[in-house]
């Protein structure tokens, strides 16, 4: 293997929600995956700018950011008050909005998907099944050569679940024409790009679950979903399961 035959881009994901379809939350009946695609070049400016904000808040960059503690404001982030917590997200969101970043994203409601289907396709295999479609079609449009390796870099889970993730990846993978490997990351590695994907995930479950209700962070993330050449996102850069 030589250096150049890696791809000029990195994946990281991550989720929002469980995807057991035994005791489904019915505050939150959802499943999202969240693929952030980044060239590598403009992911080198994401480490600098998450670092600088953990260095202004926090006043040092050990801190996970991960979006239940922000929101619950624990660990960490008991420090915050309504108004420091409000700021630091919108710095957060700040960072998004100018990150040349392109997402690609499954919802699974798991209710409707548990009543479509007799056996009911494990909703976290399903999701990156869909999201790793897309994302060839994105290697395509970007013209990359299919020898090049492309990494998809997600969290650790738990050894059966990462066990069980690496036997689907392989089968998912088996007829792609693309070099796809993946990666398993602990969440104390202090990944970036793992953290980013934590906190964009949520809001684009919230944003399929209660449709109506003020979603700042979808209004900013909808804007960096692959679309096609209609600019049309859903079905695209959104997958929504089951589909109707």
């Amino acid at each position: 293997m030589a250096f150049d035959d890696f791809s000029d881009y990195i994946v990281y994901v991550d989720e929002s929600g469980d995807h057991s379809l035994g005791n489904i939350n019915m505050e939150y009946p959802m499943f999202v995956l969240v693929f952030c695609i980044f060239r590598k070049s403009d992911y080198l400016e994401i480490i600098k700018n998450i670092t600088s904000l953990k260095f202004k808040y926090f006043g040092h960059d050990k801190v996970i950011l991960h979006e239940t503690d922000i929101r619950r404001k624990i660990g960490d982030f008991k420090i915050f008050n309504r108004e420091s917590q409000a700021a630091f997200m919108n710095d957060y969101w700040k960072i998004i909005i100018e990150a040349n970043v392109t997402l690609i994203s499954c919802v699974v409601d798991k209710l409707e998907h548990k009543q479509k289907y007799i056996a009911p396709d494990n909703p976290y295999e399903l999701s990156i099944k869909t999201c790793i479609e897309q994302f060839s079609n994105f290697l395509q449009i970007n013209d990359i050569s299919e020898r090049a390796i492309n990494y998809i870099v997600v969290e650790k889970r738990g050894k059966n679940e990462d066990a069980n993730l690496e036997l689907a990846f392989r089968r998912i993978c088996e007829n792609n024409k693309y070099n796809l490997k993946l990666r398993m990351a602990s969440k104390q590695t202090n990944c970036a790009g793992l953290q980013l994907a934590d906190l964009i995930a949520r809001p684009i479950g919230l944003r399929i679950l209660r449709p109506t209700q003020p979603n700042r962070g979808f209004d900013i993330v909808q804007k960096k979903f692959m679309s096609d050449s209609k600019g049309n996102y859903i079905g695209c850069g959104l997958s929504l399961l089951p589909g109707k």
